[in-house]
């Protein structure tokens, strides 16, 4: 859905992606009220339109949209007409899935991999650094990654999904660096288990869960204060940052013991 109209400017303007998503909802209801125009992407018609809905009689102007984030000329094109329309203040990058070694432990899929890579690596790289560029040249705007503690380091049950966020959480460092001068905030969203469909199908232990409005209180929160690193919950986020840090054979051995090796 195009907004084209000459209020747009009265308004903060916030894309999030992966609305549909437990966090992703939650995030768009958090920012919904008078003043807010959201632009919502999701997958799912229905929740989408559900999501929308809800937000309007919070008294925020809405916006849905179901772009292929995996066609890269479509989305090229619905970002650049997405911006001449109403320029982001602020971008969520919600979207993405989670695959994992099965119940099985027979490891992952090569067409699943190969799924959850061009989706939450590729596309949200694409996407980021296009939007990154315009609010570049306007000098102001927001950017928040959603990455993972699991990009602290690589669970056994989940490799490519950790890489995935693994390498958000560089580029959104990296990316924080460059645009510093020109305005432009980004953030690393780093959550723990967060209660969602998504969530409940991950094979393991899910220690400290929070429910899906906690987690957006405090990444909204984070963003308006431009912090570099968003990470929660504590202490879970402390015990992955040490996994990082600790010779690999140790970190290995707790994660054994866990019961996150899938053996």
């Amino acid at each position: 859905m195009k907004v084209n109209d000459n209020t747009n400017s009265h308004y903060k303007v916030i894309l999030i992606t992966g609305a549909t998503g437990s966090i992703g909802g939650a995030l768009a209801k958090s920012y919904a009220e008078s003043g807010v125009l959201l632009h919502l992407h999701g997958r799912n018609e229905i929740l989408l339109n559900e999501l929308a809905d809800e937000c309007r009689q919070r008294g925020a102007k809405v916006s849905i949209h179901r772009t292929n984030l995996l066609d890269s000329v479509a989305l090229r094109c619905w970002l650049d007409e997405l911006d001449k329309s109403s320029p982001l203040d602020i971008f969520i990058a919600c979207a993405g899935i989670n695959i994992n070694i099965g119940s099985d432990f027979s490891g992952e899929k090569l067409d699943e991999m190969e799924a959850l890579l061009d989706l939450n690596v590729k596309a949200t790289l694409l996407m980021t650094g296009q939007i990154a560029m315009c609010m570049r040249q306007r000098r102001s705007g927001q950017i928040g990654l959603m990455s993972s503690l699991a990009g602290y380091y690589g669970l056994p049950i989940t490799p490519s999904y950790s890489a995935s966020k693994a390498a958000i959480k560089a580029y959104g460092e990296a990316l924080r660096g460059w645009l510093a001068a020109y305005n432009v905030n980004v953030t690393v969203v780093m959550p723990g288990y967060v209660d969602s469909v998504m969530c409940s199908e991950m094979p393991g232990p899910k220690p400290f869960l929070w429910q899906a409005d906690k987690a957006a209180a405090v990444i909204c929160r984070g963003i308006s204060a431009n912090r570099a690193r968003i990470s929660f919950p504590f202490p879970l986020n402390l015990g992955c940052w040490f996994l990082s840090v600790l010779p690999s054979a140790v970190s290995a051995w707790i994660l054994k013991r866990l019961n996150y090796t899938g053996q």
